[in-house]
């Protein structure tokens, strides 16, 4: 299911809805949300997309993310989905700290 967004950008996935977002911070907050930790090397960062209440829609979500990152030419891309507690930052690079 996809939902027009207002400001005329394009159709997002449902599962983007702002009005998911108080259930997915309550997920988050017990540590039941899904997240995507992505690792690039060259350059080496890492990105933690998310979060997400069901892994099926992580999954299905992930894609796009990951045709984005790799239009920008790392060396490699390696991801895991975790069930965790996260924060900010999401994206950690050795040029941010």
């Amino acid at each position: 299911m996809e939902l027009e967004v207002q400001n005329g950008i394009g159709p997002i996935p449902w599962s983007m809805n702002p009005l998911l977002w108080p259930v997915r911070s309550v997920a988050n907050g017990l540590g039941l949300a899904w997240w995507a930790r992505v690792q690039t090397q060259t350059p080496d960062a890492v990105y933690w997309f998310g979060p997400f209440v069901r892994r099926s829609t992580l999954e299905a979500a992930l894609q796009p993310f990951l045709a984005d990152l790799r239009s920008e030419g790392p060396a490699s891309i390696d991801h895991q989905l975790l069930r965790t507690q996260r924060g900010e930052p999401l994206t950690e690079a050795p040029d941010l700290r």
